[in-house]
């Protein structure tokens, strides 16, 4: 079956918006397509359908073709947990954790999963449209290249190469890449896309037949600038939203390892909600709610957050009548201590927790990957509420003590997290706890807002618009009859 692969200039040059597009546009004409990225480098994962694990951005492209998550969709995950380390993640299992050159030299090994993956895809799927990683004129990391042009060649599939002209030099980008290439990698690349314009695009005209020219490959199309686009990100943290006068301030610390930081989405799109991220050395400023994210290394994170002040301003915060949510590695961090006797995420040690819950965390073998449903308790809801929450685990670490007594949530019968006496703390290991528009209402209404009337965000809802909203400017802006030659359709 066909391959299309999207390759980028530069990380962030918008691969991940046109793979969504193009998934969205086949979908809505009834193609059968699955997205595909063979190496990708994220703390921001989902649990998939088979229990495994893939980046975030997968998943949406995977929403996108109207199909649950697979860990065929993204093979080889790494999850960094160091300047220098990372958990690699084959085929949506733990793999083990390796340095920078052990994984460079493991990468032929991993390309296995890789190909094996992709056929797999190739076999359910009418088309596959791939993403790559970074850019494939990264001339260190060219040997045994999995990411780019390495699986290109190897399923040998025409590749368009997507240039963000937002952030200048487009033309340079584009130009120097396909320089960097070999002759057959520069004979595969099918032409350009150029992300990100605003302005009259006859002014950029002449630049264009220029680069058709210089290269002999065709532009296939000017996507603009998309203002308000708000869509599952991998890395990049960001407030980007507009809140009401008199919205619940909520503060969140940037760790170093912060993970899946796509479960304060639904906040970012709350009108009534005023969401501040506070990154190193930053100022901590009053908030109603404060929440402590998920974390790739809970005890590594946890001792920044001493060092940075946190524990004294959330005693303070506490003593006003603020109101702290943990969230997975977040939640752990308010227990006694975190112990990770096997250097599951990094070295073998103990950490004293913030010592709010009477709780222990211990990291253990087997990570934990589930989707789950439920409902809020009454501890935090003033009233039970059920079959309002879906979401989903992934965590290394048991959780055990007398804190747990008074559970956050009902899971298919099972308690989860925790809810102290005064009703001030709460954790839970549940991400995604926001999406669902009941529980968003009801954890914001714990921590003090007072009136939402039709304030609540279905965040569901909101991405499938935004992909719509992509795809239709695949209709509007690029060579459709092009690209379906492309794909043989």
């Amino acid at each position: 079956m066909p391959t299309l692969m999207v390759q980028g200039t530069t990380s962030d040059a918008g691969k991940t918006t046109v793979v969504a597009a193009l998934c969205r546009w086949l979908a809505r004409q009834g193609v059968s397509v699955a997205p595909f990225k063979p190496q990708n480098m994220a703390l921001n994962s989902a649990v998939t359908v088979d229990g495994g694990e893939i980046g975030r951005s997968t998943a949406l492209q995977a929403l996108a073709c109207g199909l649950e998550p697979h860990s065929d969709m993204n093979p080889v995950l790494l999850k960094p947990q160091s300047d220098c380390g990372a958990q690699v993640i084959l085929r949506g299992k733990v793999h083990g954790n390796m340095d920078a050159l052990d994984y460079h030299v493991y990468k032929a090994e991993a390309m296995n999963s890789v190909m094996a993956s992709w056929r797999d895809l190739s076999a359910r799927y009418d088309v596959v449209i791939a993403e790559g990683a970074g850019s494939p004129a990264e001339i260190n990391l060219r040997a045994n290249d999995i990411a780019n042009m390495g699986f290109a060649e190897a399923a040998d599939c025409p590749v368009l190469l997507v240039g963000d002209i937002d952030k200048g030099g487009v033309f340079a980008q584009l130009v120097g890449t396909l320089a960097l290439l070999s002759d057959s990698e520069r004979d595969r690349t099918a032409g350009f896309v150029i992300n990100r314009f605003r302005g009259d695009i006859a002014l950029l005209e002449p630049g264009l037949d220029w680069l058709t020219e210089h290269t002999g490959k065709p532009v296939f199309g000017v996507l603009p600038y998309l203002h308000g686009l708000v869509i599952d990100s991998e890395d990049s943290v960001s407030a980007a939203g507009t809140s009401e006068a008199g919205a619940l301030k909520v503060v969140v610390p940037v760790l170093p390892r912060i993970s899946n930081h796509n479960d304060f989405d639904p906040l970012r799109l709350h009108p009534g909600v005023d969401l501040v991220f506070v990154g190193p050395d930053e100022l901590i400023p009053p908030a109603d709610l404060v929440i402590l994210p998920g974390s790739k290394s809970t005890r590594h994170d946890l001792q920044w957050l001493k060092q940075q002040g946190w524990p004294e301003a959330i005693q303070k915060h506490l003593r006003y009548g603020g109101k702290l949510l943990g969230i997975c590695g977040g939640f752990q961090m308010l227990g006694l201590k975190v112990e990770d006797p096997e250097g599951l995420e990094g070295e073998v040690g103990t950490t004293k927790g913030l010592a709010l819950f009477e709780m222990v965390t211990r990291m253990v073998p087997g990570k934990q990957l589930r989707m789950v449903n439920g409902g809020l308790t009454s501890h935090i809801a003033s009233t039970v509420v059920t079959g309002a929450l879906k979401g989903y685990e992934m965590h290394n670490g048991v959780t055990e003590g007398a804190a747990l007594v008074r559970p956050f949530a009902e899971l298919e019968g099972r308690p989860d997290g925790a809810v102290s006496a005064d009703g001030q703390v709460a954790g839970t290991y549940i991400h995604g706890v926001f999406d669902e528009p009941a529980a968003c209402k009801a954890i914001l209404a714990w921590a003090g807002l007072k009136t939402q009337g039709e304030q609540s965000v279905d965040y569901q809802r909101h991405r499938l618009q935004q992909l719509d909203r992509l795809a239709d400017q695949v209709d509007q802006c690029l060579d459709k009859e092009r690209l379906r030659r492309l794909l043989q359709l």
